[in-house]
């Protein structure tokens, strides 16, 4: 493969584990996979092993719904949260739902966007505040008596036994044991399936790979979220020898089209309000780097007088805010080391994006080089105080837009977005425009800094993503599913990426498991019959028709 960083096979921190526990039942091995009959279980008084027929790994909103899934149909299933909170990123700030039709959700999905709107007196909502989402998802857990393992990690280099493809157990940072039947990787990194062997690539491949026209560099495209007046790159304005201000690479943006290993940024959706009752100030971060904001001062300076961000109303005077114009809540080119990073690493890089994305917004309502009419916009605007609130009003999730993509028999691209082709096999539809963020800095031949990186291309019906793009090659794994980090390219992705999506995804990727249980065969050949005929009799959209004139 060319372009992006792939692996095949061969290629956080200790946390107390929280246990809501319930009871696990067994079902009869198959196929090579090791049965959890009574004679196999670990005795009760063992708490270091827990076993049931379907294991999720990452408690974000696909995660919850595949756990959740699975207990509806009768099965044991643990959920296993490397974080304190449920819900990744609809938890997490990302209250504007981005979908691009609504009328492609159905299913599990499109129940949490109902159950939402039960909470503000509506018959669904699109719109809403964190702490509101995280509810409905522990709500949704406690019904469905998961068991949950809050604050424990896969212990990563050690953290997956198999036998031939079958993974048999997973081992926590903390010394548990979790046995099952199937694994649903259901997390933003794909530790799991990375631990399993399974094949993944990060960062961008080139446009000849899938015969792609929007992969690669990208910089006849990055015309959104840039720069529009020319920004002197340097420490010392003018002077090469100085160096460059920070996050600009000085190696060039690379050729068009060409693969490379670097992704999108990434940031956090701030939940803000202008309540001035719920409304606490920016805080300055204690190591405050001015620095780190020259680029961004200088552009005003220029007379780029934009307010950069994007934030988006929601209920009771609050927003999810996201990105906007050329320097922004997006700490760009910042990421690279954090898909394959360790725990410190990556910790690490979420400090370096907490601390950043503080000073920006302290340095927008406060510094004197900020436009007048700038900084009143932001002074009227802080943290709200009833959100995260045991994370000092800060979200708990870094919006990691992009990191490992499995790599498996059939890869999403951008022809399956633009309906060059069509997956035989749907577990869902995505809706969404191919929209990647930018991914680097970089000075031009005129001496002046430009982002790169930044597609937003849309026009297409919505359409089928394909089971085979949810299960490893059989091969490599016939008991792992993966709804997130599935199978795509880096562009394809960029329209997948959705959390409603997800959510489908992690619904069709708990039937497919259970199925494989019943039907005692790996998860890549089980009945594709049976299992669209159930994923349509529980409401998840596979096939698109013209949608209302509302959207809706």
């Amino acid at each position: 493969m060319s372009g992006g960083v792939s692996h095949r096979p061969g290629c956080c921190r200790l946390r107390r584990a929280f246990l809501l526990v319930c009871g696990v039942g067994f079902a009869m091995g198959f196929g090579g996979i090791p049965s959890l009959a009574a004679a196999d279980a670990p005795a009760p008084e063992d708490e270091r092993v827990i076993s049931a027929d379907v294991v999720v790994y990452g408690g974000t909103s696909g995660g919850v719904i595949a756990a959740v899934k699975a207990r509806r149909m009768g099965r044991s299933a643990v959920l296993i949260e490397p974080g304190r909170h449920l819900g990744g990123m609809s938890a997490s700030g990302l209250g504007n739902t981005d979908i691009g039709n609504k009328q492609a959700i159905g299913g599990m999905a499109r129940d949490f966007y109902r159950r939402v709107g039960k909470h503000y007196g509506e018959a669904e909502a699109w719109r809403f505040e964190p702490h509101v989402a995280e509810s409905v998802f522990d709500e949704l857990v406690r019904r469905a008596d998961v068991r949950v393992i809050r604050e424990d990690a896969l212990a990563r280099g050690r953290g997956v036994r198999k036998k031939d493809a079958t993974i048999t157990e997973i081992r926590l940072v903390s010394g548990l044991t979790i046995r099952g039947r199937m694994f649903i990787d259901a997390s933003y990194e794909g530790d799991l399936l990375a631990e399993a062997g399974v094949s993944y690539v990060i960062g961008r491949e080139a446009n000849t790979t899938y015969a792609e026209t929007l992969n690669g560099v990208q910089v006849r495209h990055a015309t959104h979220h840039q720069f529009v007046k020319p920004i002197d790159p340097y420490v010392i304005p003018g002077n090469p020898a100085s160096g460059l201000l920070p996050g600009i690479g000085n190696d060039g943006p690379g050729r068009e089209g060409v693969g490379d290993r670097r992704i999108q940024a990434y940031c956090y959706r701030l939940c803000a309000t202008n309540d001035p009752a719920n409304r606490r100030p920016w805080p300055k971060p204690a190591d405050y780097d001015p620095l780190l904001y020259e680029l961004l001062l200088r552009n005003f300076e220029a007379g780029d007088e934009r307010i950069p961000w994007h934030p988006v109303p929601m209920p009771n005077q609050k927003t999810d805010s996201n990105n906007n114009h050329a320097v922004s809540t997006d700490f760009i080119g910042m990421n690279y080391a954090y898909p394959e990073g360790n725990d410190i690493v990556r910790e690490r890089i979420r400090a370096e994006h907490e601390r950043y994305q503080k000073g920006l917004m302290w340095t927008l309502a406060n510094n004197p080089r900020v436009p007048k009419k700038v900084r009143a916009h932001f002074q009227e605007w802080g943290l709200a105080r009833d959100e995260f609130v045991d994370n000092d009003n800060w979200p708990h999730q870094l919006y990691v837009r992009e990191a490992r993509r499995m790599v498996s028999s059939y890869v999403m691209t951008q022809a399956d977005c633009q309906h060059e082709r069509r997956a035989a096999d749907a577990v869902g539809l995505a809706a969404y425009t191919m929209d990647s963020h930018n991914v680097q800095r970089y000075v031009n031949a005129a001496g002046y800094v430009r982002n790169e990186g930044d597609v937003q291309v849309g026009g297409f019906d919505p359409y089928p993503i394909s089971y085979r793009a949810i299960v490893p090659r059989a091969s490599e794994c016939t008991n792992l599913l993966v709804p997130v980090c599935l199978s795509a390219s880096h562009i394809a992705y960029g329209s997948i990426r959705m959390e409603p999506v997800f959510m489908v995804l992690g619904e069709s990727a708990a039937i497919a498991a259970v199925q494989a249980i019943e039907e005692h065969v790996g998860v890549q050949a089980i009945d594709y019959g049976r299992l669209r005929k159930r994923l349509l009799a529980d409401g998840v959209v596979l096939a698109w028709k013209e949608a209302p004139a509302d959207g809706r």
